[in-house]
């Protein structure tokens, strides 16, 4: 009798996980965003809490090993059964920081030869003319796997709802997870999971057919990027853009056409204008190319012995994507934190963040306190 009492207990517990209302909603959540910033990674035991504000805590659940060019996530789970993906950003190792250099374009699917008995199969975006940055794709390559066993995990207890969370290259990388997540079959991971992304101090994660994929499969408001506007590294990386990187329909590529009525004079001028141009943009694609993807691949080597190097895309035409919240930098806030010509990632950490968050959204006072529990 027992058995059938618990049996009972434990189906309506689940029931109960499985079918409870949606508790993530679209759009920016000033509350929910302060959250996600206070889950640093210190080396934290498992059982870990974060309690933020009255209504809002966390507790940790995994930590994944090192992988990669010292890639980690973390995953919590919030005292409303929220999951959260947690995504490191960089970290103070060189291969680390080669992560970010290596930022050739290589298409949004594909296939990258991790070593000889590893093949990473990913679709990143529907259009054969999406392009991503290599560096962050390797950093998903090596995560994916990990990530998803611990997803179907959680599902099979009943989570479905899930935050992707990183800054900085974190939130790259995040861009890249929400994207993978997206396109797996079902045969892999449930359709039926709720996914939210929150990409913060977030480089700029592959070209315009990316950003428009990106921003398709989350639209409504499913995934933000949250920007301070003194931060440079959002800015980032450099980026060039050609006359290949437009549609087709665009005049411009078909400029000879679209000058076909005018004056000889105009057409030879406009001519030679436009050659000049894109002969310029077209070299600064190879000089990417060159420089920040064969020659940092063979630094990426060094850690990784057995990469084989991808073939890149012919493009170096990065862009933003996810809804933009900005947090606007003002006179006071450059008194607060002040940049000296040497402290350049003064604005790129989590307390400018939180420091923004709270002027802008005052009605919460985010003030993280950590406990560390009893298991």
């Amino acid at each position: 009798m027992k058995k059938i009492v618990r049996s009972v207990f434990i189906g309506l517990l689940f029931i109960n996980l499985s079918f409870a209302s949606a508790q993530l909603k679209p759009g920016f959540d000033a509350a929910e965003y302060a959250g996600l910033l206070t889950l640093r990674f210190d080396s934290l035991a498992i059982g870990y809490q974060v309690h933020v504000t009255p209504s809002l805590s966390y507790k940790l659940l995994y930590q994944s090993p090192e992988v990669g060019l010292f890639n980690k996530c973390d995953f919590w789970l919030r005292n409303d059964n929220v999951v959260i993906i947690n995504i490191r950003g960089t970290i103070n190792k060189t291969e680390s920081w080669l992560e970010n250099f290596y930022s050739a374009m290589i298409p949004a699917t594909g296939q990258l030869q991790l070593n000889d008995s590893t093949l990473f199969n990913y679709k990143l975006a529907e259009r054969t003319d999406a392009y991503i940055h290599v560096g962050w794709t390797i950093g998903i390559a090596h995560l994916a796997p990990i990530i998803v066993s611990e997803l179907n995990k959680l599902y099979k207890s009943g989570y479905k709802e899930v935050i992707i969370f990183g800054h900085s290259q974190g939130g790259a990388i995040a861009y890249l997870t929400r994207s993978y997540l997206q396109y797996l079959p079902a045969t892999q991971l449930p359709k039926d999971i709720i996914y939210k992304t929150y990409c913060s101090a977030a480089p700029k994660p592959g070209n315009l057919y990316y950003a428009y994929d990106f921003d398709f499969i989350t639209r409504d408001g499913w995934a933000l990027r949250v920007v301070n506007t003194a931060d440079w590294v959002p800015e980032t990386p450099l980026t060039v853009q050609t006359l290949s990187d437009m549609n087709q329909a665009n005049p411009v590529v078909d400029y000879k056409n679209s000058i076909q009525s005018m004056s000889w004079l105009v057409r030879m001028y406009v001519n030679s204008a436009y050659k000049k141009m894109d002969r310029t943009a077209d070299k600064g694609v190879k000089y990417y190319q060159k420089y920040l993807g064969n020659m940092v691949f063979k630094q990426v080597k060094k850690t990784l012995p057995q990469l084989k190097e991808p073939a890149y895309a012919p493009s170096n035409y990065y862009l933003p994507a996810g809804t933009q919240v900005v947090l606007m930098a003002d006179s006071a806030y450059y008194q607060n934190f002040k940049f000296t010509g040497k402290n350049v990632f003064v604005n790129h950490m989590y307390e400018p963040y939180l420091y923004l968050l709270n002027k802008y959204y005052p009605a919460n006072q985010f003030v993280g306190q950590k406990k560390a529990i009893d298991n």
